[in-house]
């Protein structure tokens, strides 16, 4: 965590919905009357301008360029999209949660003036999370690449069938495997999928990867942890490319991939900064969110 400081003035808020932000239409337009009257400049992207009469709505690439702070209106989903969205320039995220669990959000919507009193206030700190950058290759030339927050999996959609893979690290084989699948998650992923596919939790501020085989076909081949300044490679061995392997960025983003496509990942040089009001207790998180410990 860092604290805020001499950082310059907000000027500039943007809005980030998700997708069915109708139905809390009104507390959209009381969030735009509450930052107007602070005198703040509202952006919107195009899911909050649609609610607005005589707004333009911008891409979450454009928003992530200009403006000063973001409140993203949603869940953990709308959270993730805009952190693959993000830009070089790093801009502050409030997440408020009008979703389910909201594990990575910071408030609700209960909250979310006395948040943004503390943030205008410069009384708020960052909670920096690093992404991965993963890029596919296929007969040595790049064909895809995308940013996730929480992870990278490789699996088979309609066959319950092993596939085979090969784990590098730095272009060193690490091991040969057969399973259902192989999930490469962050420390902010740790908690997700691969926490379900038996995999530990990570605490954000450990640097490194989470690495869990999905059912393996060798009780062998267990989870393990890799410092996130090394670069892994995932080369699917399986010839069976009817069968729909793919790659699923933060259950969002998906590509098919063949045989003999290498999946590279990296830690991203960007970053997405997550605002906390209260400095972040992450254990507590854990305990009333995922229930830890009950």
């Amino acid at each position: 965590m860092t604290r805020a400081k001499n950082l310059k003035k907000i000027e500039k808020v943007a809005i980030i919905t998700k997708q069915n932000i109708i139905t809390r239409k009104d507390e959209v337009f009381a969030l735009v009357n509450y930052l107007r009257k602070k005198g703040k400049q509202v952006l919107f992207d195009n899911n909050s301008a649609a609610l607005m009469k005589n707004e333009l709505g911008y891409k979450k690439e454009k928003l992530l360029k200009d403006a000063d702070i973001a409140v993203c209106l949603g869940g953990d989903g709308t959270l993730l999209k805009t952190a693959r969205r993000i830009s070089k320039k790093k801009v502050p995220v409030l997440g408020v949660n009008m979703g389910t669990l909201g594990f990575l959000t910071e408030t609700t919507s209960e909250k979310m003036y006395w948040a943004l009193d503390k943030i205008f206030e410069n009384n708020y700190v960052i909670d920096q999370r690093f992404l991965l950058r993963v890029t596919i290759y296929r007969d040595g030339v790049k064909i895809y690449t995308n940013l996730a927050l929480n992870d990278a999996v490789i699996n088979q959609g309609l066959f319950a069938r092993l596939i085979d893979l090969r784990l590098e690290v730095n272009q060193r084989k690490i091991i040969d495997f057969e399973a259902d699948g192989i999930i490469v998650a962050t420390p902010t992923g740790s908690t997700a999928h691969a926490l379900s596919a038996g995999g530990p939790i990570i605490h954000p501020s450990v640097h490194s990867f989470v690495v869990v085989p999905v059912c393996p076909a060798s009780l062998s081949v267990r989870p393990i942890v890799i410092p996130n300044d090394r670069q892994l490679t995932i080369v699917v061995q399986t010839h069976r490319v009817k069968e729909h392997v793919g790659l699923t960025l933060d259950g969002q983003e998906t590509f098919d991939l063949e045989y003999g496509d290498e999946i590279k990942i990296r830690k991203s040089s960007r970053a997405f900064e997550m605002i906390r009001i209260t400095g972040g207790n992450y254990y507590k998180v854990l305990r009333t969110k995922l229930h830890w410990g009950d």
